[in-house]
């Protein structure tokens, strides 16, 4: 192919989380918008973020893959009204959502909620996994609402039914670094990134 015929590779505009051991299995089924979260067999519950042990129960394994549904509920969330002071450049100087979900799998991770007016996401909401590309063709994972909630504010998804982002906890509450998974390999955060 000559250098006519690529396309050229945008510039990322959010960060783009690093690949791990662990991680690996996880970033590489985003390339064909595949959510996995491991699984320990010795508990039988599932495990997010990516890790070699289970955080339940402390088996050294074996944690498998399993493909997740894709649908999740939102556990806490918050709206970042100042994106240039926390360099999202993703933005573009619009307001976004940081939540914390609840896959059916019953694991709890960090992502962003688009498809919505932020204010209008709140606790309880359904929601469905969306990806969004990166640059080395990679998926990020976010969640969209599904359902009748997804709407204006008029029609039910109000930030303040069912408790407000700041009643919710997004970052102490909920978990984020911990069980959340925030801050280990494979989880989709704030600022877009998983952390390694």
């Amino acid at each position: 192919m000559s250098p006519a015929e690529q396309a050229p590779v945008p510039a990322p505009t959010r960060f783009e989380p690093p690949v791990g051991a662990e991680s690996g299995p996880f970033w590489e089924a985003t390339r064909e918008r595949r959510l996995l979260v491991q699984w320990c067999t010795a508990c039988d519950r599932g495990v997010f973020f990516p890790r070699t042990l289970c955080p339940h129960c402390g088996a050294a394994g074996p944690l498998e893959w399993r493909e997740a549904s894709g649908r999740a509920t939102v556990h806490a969330a918050v709206v970042e009204h100042r994106p240039e002071s926390a360099g999202a450049a993703f933005a573009r100087g619009e307001p976004f959502c940081i939540a914390l979900v609840d896959l059916q799998e019953g694991v709890r991770m960090m992502t962003n909620v688009v498809g919505c007016p932020p204010d209008n996401v709140s606790i309880g909401m359904a929601l469905t996994v969306s990806w969004e590309p990166l640059s080395d063709g990679r998926q990020l994972p976010l969640f969209r609402p599904t359902g009748p909630r997804s709407g204006s504010a008029g029609e039910g998804g109000a930030a303040g039914e069912g408790g407000s982002a700041g009643e919710g906890g997004a970052a102490g509450e909920g978990g984020a670094a911990g069980e959340g998974g925030a801050a280990g390999e494979g989880g989709a955060a704030g600022e877009g990134g998983a952390a390694s």
